[in-house]
């Protein structure tokens, strides 16, 4: 469905120390890092698409996080959730939403959500039952 995801930053250096170290416990894998050119990519592995990447805007201007965008990435199970959302905190991350159950979307949506270094509004969900 999806081709890439591009998340607007200001200060590469900082973003990609984020990204790095949080995107792996997703189970993605970096595609490529070009700091010269402020801008860095991740997959799943053996895909080649959709990507997820982020960068400084192209025509040079400031980036600034959207009022109601959002990216919300796939967890394996709740505990994943968990873990991600502790580890973006602990990466210089803000909370937006503890981990937890949100019956209003649906029985078994189990999320959590947090901003980026920038103020990107980010999701890490699991849809699945407790097993």
């Amino acid at each position: 469905m999806l081709s890439h995801i591009n998340i607007g930053i200001a200060d590469f250096d900082r973003a990609y120390a984020f990204y790095a170290a949080l995107l792996p416990e997703l189970g993605l894998q970096m595609k490529f890092a070009e700091a010269e050119k402020n801008w860095a990519g991740w997959v799943q592995p053996g895909v080649a698409r959709p990507l997820f990447l982020i960068g400084c805007p192209y025509d040079g201007g400031p980036a600034a996080p959207g009022n109601g965008q959002m990216a919300a990435f796939l967890a394996a199970d709740r505990p994943m959730v968990d873990r991600v959302h502790t580890l973006a905190l602990q990466l210089g991350g803000t909370d937006e939403g503890l981990p937890g159950l949100r019956p209003q979307y649906h029985a078994n949506y189990y999320g959590a959500y947090f901003r980026d270094p920038d103020g990107n509004k980010l999701c890490v969900c699991c849809h699945d039952p407790v097993a």
